[in-house]
């Protein structure tokens, strides 16, 4: 893995969020909107989440295998690649890039366990077909740099290793959004630090300016995770299932 954040490809294929953020045309056909499209990555994020668990990976894997999905979706379409097929595919592929290997077979077992729908269920072989398409379309390019390396090292510069796990939490979140394919890393952390001196009523504006950062980028990602928090109270199991349905037409 390359050591250096702004000579990898990682920094090399940051995007505008005009580019994240367009439904593909054979998906608009089908009906998915925009807010269909970030609705079922939310779900296969929460879905990647939910395998991990059960498969007992790190964080990172997870974060790393969501990265994925959300890359893949800015190539291909949705009613081309299907997700419930890719999420759990980009977590085995993650698992190996990570040097946390998870075997498929124990992936399918997990998938079987959790999902009585047909339409999740796949077999070891389909997993295996469906790493190679990721790959492709990857561009094999699986590097991955997470705000989790930066948050640490900042959080003790800042004296605020009291809010950790607030933190912490804060930047598993982001992977509910398309932050990482947009923002370097390290502004994602931060961001989540300016969340949480808020909570926490910690003034540290001083630090802030030492940095030599962009404040107005950090502060706009920091409202785009705010603005998430307060339209996530609107997702209903219904608008899921309902954004799920236009992939099978």
């Amino acid at each position: 893995m390359a050591a250096n954040f702004w000579t990898s490809s990682h920094y090399k294929q940051l995007l505008d969020p005009e580019e994240v953020d367009g439904v593909h045309q054979i998906d608009k056909e089908r009906g998915i909107s925009i807010e269909d499209f970030k609705l079922i990555k939310l779900h296969m994020a929460n879905y990647i989440a939910k395998l991990a668990q059960n498969v007992k990976v790190r964080q990172r894997v997870v974060a790393t295998a969501i990265t994925y999905m959300r890359r893949v979706y800015v190539r291909r379409a949705l009613t081309e690649y299907d997700p419930r097929l890719v999420a759990p595919t980009c977590l085995y592929l993650a698992s190996k890039a990570e040097e946390s290997t998870v075997q498929a077979r124990l992936l399918v077992f997990y998938i079987k366990k959790l999902h009585s729908d047909d339409k999740y269920r796949y077999e070891i072989k389909d997993i295996l077909e469906m790493e190679m398409k990721i790959l492709e379309a990857l561009n094999y390019y699986l590097v991955v740099f997470h705000p989790y390396r930066a948050l640490s090292q900042l959080l003790q510069d800042a004296n605020m290793g009291d809010t950790t796990q607030l933190t912490w939490g804060i930047v598993n979140d982001t992977y509910k959004m398309d932050l990482i394919l947009v923002h370097p890393p390290h502004l994602i952390a931060l961001a989540c630090i300016y969340i949480a001196s808020v909570l926490k009523d910690k003034e540290n504006t001083a630090w802030f300016e030492e940095l030599r950062v962009d404040m107005n980028v950090v502060k706009n990602i920091a409202i785009e995770i705010l603005d998430f928090y307060d339209s996530h109270k609107m997702i209903t199991d219904e608008r899921v299932a309902a954004a799920m349905i236009k992939l099978n037409k």
